[in-house]
């Protein structure tokens, strides 16, 4: 219990790290280099106004549509199928027998 009232005067000091083997290391700010752009010319890159072509980029905007609903179908389908096999492992193992279901075709009456 001594110890820790002699060390409460002292637990209120900030201890400075320094790294190893830096005696008189001190963090200097970077010089800052003169605003230029990052590539000297963008005109290649750019766009005239009349150049948008919609009709492509409805096209992809399509294609995009149609693979995700694919995968959203693919998704569900998925899901619902391991549902199902998750339901059958669980019969087997609970000791049961005749686990699948068992589809009776209907007669026609005439």
């Amino acid at each position: 219990m001594s110890d820790q009232t002699s060390q409460g005067k002292d637990s209120d000091r900030v201890v400075r790290f320094r790294p190893r083997g830096a005696s008189g290391w001190r963090w200097v700010p970077q010089q800052q280099a003169p605003a230029e752009p990052p590539v000297a010319n963008l005109a290649k890159f750019q766009q005239a106004e009349g150049e948008d072509d919609y009709r492509h980029r409805m096209a992809m905007n399509g294609l995009a549509l149609l693979v995700t609903t694919l995968l959203v179908i693919v998704g569900v389908w998925l899901a619902f199928s391991i549902a199902e096999m998750v339901k059958n492992q669980d019969c087997f193992l609970q000791g049961r027998r005749n686990c699948e279901t068992i589809i009776i075709p209907r007669r026609d009456e005439g």
